[in-house]
């Protein structure tokens, strides 16, 4: 079984914290997934840096930026993961942009995450009809979970198409805004959450967008599997390095 989907059976909600590899310096990528594993989070994002990220918030955008300014590309990161699994164990998930994996070859690409034990994708761009009718089968192949964005504006059949072609769980995104850290949700995110949660899916909701502290965390996941957060997190790295990471996640965790 998927690392992803042994970790969504456990009963807990749970913690994915995403960032951007080569940043802040190029060589921090494997010191940034162990001492968040350390600290008690349960999935790690790791973000490949893309030039033109249509999805993401300036702070993110800013770390994509210094992240290809320090040198980061697709095989680079791949180097740097080489001997991941020999000190981490909770799922890994690259997440990035479509245009970089087209050039690297998506086989090429699926068959290199699964020898360096990657356990999923997120592609924002990738619409979920192409992969599906595309690319799922190379996917399976190389047991890879790939996970779709839903936001408050995704009908109910996209969604439910959604979730008949996943494997894993649904990004549910809290707003139709690009990433950023917010200091709370308001009544008309949560009725979103509710809305979603009644579905019934099959796959577990995990939100993104706008998670920053314990509070925004505990709100995301009253009606969901876990919440990940990103851009407050990108944040703290830029302020105060690769230290005290333990902190950070103590302020979301409680």
């Amino acid at each position: 079984m998927n690392r992803i989907n042994q970790k969504l059976q456990e009963n807990k909600k749970l913690l994915s914290i995403y960032f951007t590899a080569g940043y802040p310096n190029l060589y921090d990528t494997v010191s940034i997934i162990q001492e968040l594993e350390k600290n008690g989070v349960d999935l790690v994002e790791i973000g490949l840096p893309f030039s033109d990220p249509l999805a993401d918030g300036p702070t993110i955008q800013d770390s994509s930026t210094q992240a290809l300014k320090n040198g980061m590309t697709t095989e680079i990161l791949f180097n740097q993961l080489k001997d991941i699994r020999q000190t981490v164990s909770i799922p890994l998930i690259i997440m990035g942009y479509f245009n970089p994996m087209l050039q690297y070859g998506v086989e090429a690409f699926c068959q290199k995450c699964q020898e360096l034990g990657i356990d999923g994708l997120i592609i924002p761009d990738l619409p979920v009809d192409v992969y599906h009718e595309e690319y799922q089968s190379t996917f399976i192949k190389y047991g890879l979970t790939n996970i779709f964005l839903i936001t408050p504006q995704t009908s109910h059949e996209r969604i439910r198409y959604i979730d008949s072609v996943s494997n894993g769980f649904i990004y549910m995104v809290s707003s139709a805004s690009t990433t950023g850290a917010k200091s709370g949700f308001g009544d008309e995110q949560n009725q979103y959450f509710k809305r979603i949660a009644n579905l019934n899916l099959k796959n577990p909701q995990i939100v993104g967008f706008g998670i920053s502290n314990n509070q925004t965390f505990t709100q995301a996941t009253s009606y969901a599997k876990g919440a990940i957060i990103g851009s407050a997190f990108v944040k703290y790295l830029k302020t105060h390095g690769t230290n005290s990471i333990s902190g950070f996640v103590k302020t979301v965790l409680g």
